[in-house]
């Protein structure tokens, strides 16, 4: 039973729907009333305009708005634009466009563009069966959140400042609210004045405190603002490192089966999914999701059932100590648990070529860095890769440059990369594809400025004008400080299970009399899920099964200890 004070806070809570069409808007409002209207104040919009003075004066009344219905097709303002508006009023506010049948692409492009939770096709009768479960699920989602006004964070930095790129990406990718200010403009400077710096080392992080942050390292932003850096326990039933889709499987369902469970991530949980735009073939999203939609809502899942999420925290070592593992980080502390599941994933191999390091974050990027997607807007890209993390990402950029270039070093794409993505791109006017293509050369003074791209085939080369580049090559796991610990393949990817002992025999060293679990590795109670494993499929959807199978195996291993 709700108490008195929740019924007060819900009395004053709205759903505001928005349509030009008064019959449309009535009939909306009124099918709302008849299943919310006790519980939330249904505001009713015919307007754009008129529906965000509504929502500025519930803000300024201090009011709370728990979701947003906005028509797509409105004169003056699409709901696209009406929704990237009211998100800065009501950013936590669940977002719905409703839409016609042939609108439904802007609707999924909305996604993307305003982060929307749910699109409708009109009509939506039976409102029981079309409208009413997505706004319940849509209210209870809300209801469980942290709804209270978001604090600003802002970011003063310049453009082409590596270390800006880097600080907009981890603030992102942690799903921390920011607003991002040039050095260069008036108003950075004033920020920039105020925190008391001439702005020569930048970025500087204003907290929503007031408190200047001059060129933080990510341990000391995300202390700052407010991301988990430090164990509540010193020992756990389960510490999974690495916050890619296999580590947040892990921790989900650790967490949601009694585990005491912790996740241990060093810069941002989503791992290379997290920086995907748009993954279209994920179970359960027709429509597509992106990797940051993705992710936040495993983590938030993660996070209900009470796992632990540490982020900023660089793991160095891993022992057994009797029944005990530990995991040793950075500065020399430790956690121990019973198990461990090995989620690190794999990180895009830097590219030796001269002049690409001098110019990282100033033009070229590794992954998708989608911050500053929006800065192409008119320009030219380059993306490298055949896979289809490059795939994804010539799409989403294709949508503000004017012209995306594909490099691919192989003969084709149909090898590397899925049928729907090389279908896509092939219908896509604005990318084109160089196949036998690699990059030999890059250089710029402040930025990237031009290319020198090799044709393989024909043995010639030539230099073109970028200043924006995106590589997504090869994988190469984070594995490093697990050598002399566990057994890795030469590539340095975790063997396991029955890799171990090809031939049937107990692997060499193996102490326990039975043979290894599937995804066990070489040290009893570890396991391994997701991309880090040798031979693993690589796919979001296998990763987040090789999650939930390792917690499987641990509940096995916990009951014979």
């Amino acid at each position: 039973m709700s108490t008195l004070s929740e019924q007060a806070d819900r009395s004053r809570t709205a759903i505001l729907t928005v349509d030009d069409d008064p019959a449309v808007s009535r009939a909306v409002a009124r099918d709302l009333r008849r299943r919310y209207g006790d519980q939330y104040r249904i505001v009713r919009a015919e307007s754009a305009d008129s529906a965000l003075e509504a929502l500025q004066q519930m803000k300024l009344r201090g009011d709370l708005v728990a979701a947003i219905l906005a028509d797509y097709r409105m004169p003056g303002m699409s709901g696209i634009e009406f929704l990237e508006q009211a998100m800065d009023i009501y950013p936590g506010a669940r977002r719905v466009l409703l839409t016609a049948y042939a609108d439904t692409n802007a609707a999924i492009e909305a996604i993307n563009v305003v982060d929307l939770d749910h699109y409708l096709l009109k009509p939506w009768d039976p409102p029981e069966e079309k409208l009413y479960p997505v706004v319940d699920a849509l209210l209870d989602a809300w209801q469980t959140s942290d709804h209270r006004p978001v604090p600003e964070t802002k970011v003063v930095g310049h453009r082409w400042s590596a270390r800006s790129s880097e600080v907009r990406e981890f603030l992102a990718r942690n799903q921390v609210p920011y607003r991002w200010y040039s050095a260069d403009e008036a108003e950075g400077q004033r920020l920039l004045a105020a925190a008391g710096t001439d702005g020569r080392a930048l970025p500087v992080v204003i907290t929503p405190d007031g408190h200047p942050l001059v060129e933080p390292t990510d341990a000391a932003l995300a202390a700052r603002v407010g991301l988990a850096t430090a164990p509540s326990k010193d020992f756990y039933d389960l510490i999974v490192i690495g916050g890619g889709p296999a580590g947040l499987g892990a921790a989900v369902y650790g967490a949601s089966e009694g585990l005491r469970t912790v996740l241990v991530e060093r810069l941002a949980t989503g791992g290379q999914a997290g920086q995907s735009s748009q993954i279209e073939n994920y179970l359960g999203f027709p429509d597509g999701v992106s990797g940051a939609q993705l992710t936040d809502r495993a983590r938030r899942q993660a996070a209900k059932f009470g796992a632990e999420v540490l982020t900023t925290r660089d793991v160095t070592g891993l022992e057994v100590r009797g029944s005990a593992r530990r995991v040793t980080f950075a500065d020399g502390t430790f956690i121990d648990a019973h198990t461990v599941i090995l989620a690190t994933g794999v990180s895009y191999r830097k590219l030796d070529v001269p002049g690409l390091d001098e110019l990282a974050g100033r033009g070229v990027y590794y992954g998708s860095a989608l911050t500053a997607a929006t800065a192409c807007l008119g320009q030219d890209v380059y993306v490298v890769g055949g896979a289809n993390s490059a795939g994804q990402a010539a799409l989403y950029l294709s949508r503000y440059a004017r012209s995306v270039t594909l490099l691919v070093r192989g003969p084709d794409l149909e090898k590397s990369m899925s049928y729907y993505l090389t279908k896509r791109i092939a219908d896509t006017p604005s990318i084109s594809v160089r196949t036998g293509t690699e990059i030999v050369g890059a250089s710029g003074q402040a930025h990237l400025e031009s290319l020198t791209l090799r044709d393989t085939t024909r043995e010639t080369a030539e230099t073109v004008d970028a200043q924006w580049l995106y590589l997504f090559i090869g994988a190469e796991p984070l594995t490093d400080w697990l050598d002399g610990v566990v057994l890795r393949d030469p590539r340095g990817f975790v063997v396991a299970g029955p890799d171990l002992s090809p031939g049937g025999e107990r692997p060499r060293g193996w102490p326990l009399d039975r043979m290894p679990y599937h995804l066990e590795t070489s040290v009893p109670g570890v396991f391994v899920a997701g991309d880090a494993r040798a031979e693993s499929a690589k796919r979001v959807a296998s990763a987040v099964g090789e999650g939930a199978m390792a917690v499987m195996l641990v509940h096995r291993y916990l009951e014979k200890l």
